[in-house]
């Protein structure tokens, strides 16, 4: 009985002894995952802004990408724009630096050995903004393209022969008059046709034809026509026709053809490149005959305008005979009317003196006044067919 009630007592307490053992530690693994849990909720706030940041970034990145492109965007439209303003208002150029080059002509004259550079990378310029389309259309519709050349090269030579010699013009001006009629048509209609909503793609055509045939036309028709005023070397003016026309326009439609992804941002450049050198030509021409400008630009004035208005009268009633379209026979008007006195003033100065540049230089100033005011007129009035 002894043994019995001392080992239930032992085991009593031995019990006893379990149970406080038990609670402490119970309570020893409360404080353990209290612990534990200001360390979960301390690296909690830690991971939530990293999370966030991480979250945000992939939405900001397109903002600025965005923002990045709609800037490009905006400045392309400005600086096209700003081109665009600067090739419409040509004529406005032309006399304000043909001023500047009368009372500072020191300037210009020192540049005079690189006018001819100067056209053949205006040549570049149109060349480099012509396609493979412009040749299809003239494939496609070479009857009003051969009528239109025709017109060129028939209207305009024989006028300014006929005025030179009802103006009894002295034989250098003389034969300066034929050479810008017997010159291509010049690039710039085709932004007057633009303006003049005629038919675009018909002055391109024919303008390009044209200037494809000048190297043997032009100095033809000026050998032809003022042989007998003055001695003309048609070898030596076709192949410097060669040489700042047909060369530099090839080059130019080679490398838009070859290279147009990577200058396809830089093609307006080059219409505003072309106009920069044409209104230095005609500013270096004014400037050589300071002296004997004011002597002789009443004549070559009146002979140059009606030359002018004579062509483009003339170019639209062609059209009229050969029943075109109106929006066709504005183009002729145009195309017939407006010269590349440009190339007339430098193949002038190069072959016969700087008084034989004089007609090209102010003919120049005439075609593209008078063009850009008919372009206004016909612009307000719908074209009728």
């Amino acid at each position: 009985m002894v043994l019995t009630v001392d080992y239930e007592k032992k085991t009593l307490g031995e019990r006893g002894k379990n149970k406080p053992n038990s609670n402490p530690i119970q309570t020893q693994s409360n404080p353990i995952k209290a612990n534990k849990m200001p360390k979960q909720s301390q690296n909690k706030p830690k991971t939530k802004p990293i999370s966030k940041a991480k979250k945000m970034r992939p939405k900001a990145q397109p903002n600025i990408l965005a923002l990045s492109r709609l800037r490009l965007i905006l400045s392309n439209i400005m600086f096209t724009r700003l081109l665009s303003f600067y090739t419409k208002y040509f004529a406005l150029w032309v006399v304000l630096l043909g001023i500047v080059a009368y009372f500072f002509p020191a300037p210009f004259v020192a540049l005079k050995p690189y006018n001819e550079w100067f056209f053949a990378l205006t040549m570049f310029g149109i060349g480099a903004v012509l396609e493979i389309n412009d040749f299809k259309r003239i494939a496609q519709k070479p009857t009003i393209v051969l009528i239109g050349c025709c017109a060129q090269f028939s209207i305009m030579p024989l006028g300014a022969f006929v005025l030179s010699k009802l103006f009894g013009l002295p034989p250098e001006i003389a034969i300066g008059l034929i050479l810008t009629g017997s010159a291509p048509g010049a690039m710039a209609s085709n932004v007057m046709s633009y303006i003049a909503k005629a038919d675009t793609a018909y002055s391109v055509s024919l303008t390009t034809v044209s200037t494809l045939l000048c190297p043997l036309l032009t100095p033809g028709l000026t050998f032809l026509l003022a042989g007998s005023v003055l001695k003309v070397d048609f070898l030596a003016m076709v192949i410097s026709v060669l040489q700042m026309v047909i060369i530099p326009l090839f080059i130019g439609f080679g490398v838009r053809h070859y290279f147009r992804k990577k200058i396809e941002n830089v093609l307006p450049i080059f219409p505003a490149i072309s106009v920069t050198f044409i209104i230095f030509i005609c500013s270096l021409v004014i400037a050589l005959n300071r002296n004997y400008l004011i002597m002789i630009t009443g004549p070559i004035l009146a002979a140059g305008l009606i030359l002018n208005i004579y062509g483009m009268l003339a170019g639209y009633g062609v059209a009229s005979a050969f029943r075109m379209a109106n929006i066709r026979k504005r183009t002729l008007a145009i195309e017939i009317g407006m010269q590349n006195a440009g190339l007339g003033t430098v193949l002038a100065l190069k072959h016969f003196g700087r008084k034989a540049a004089m007609p090209a230089a102010i003919f120049v100033f005439i075609c593209i006044i008078t063009a850009s005011i008919m372009a206004e007129v016909w612009q307000k009035r719908q074209v009728t067919e």
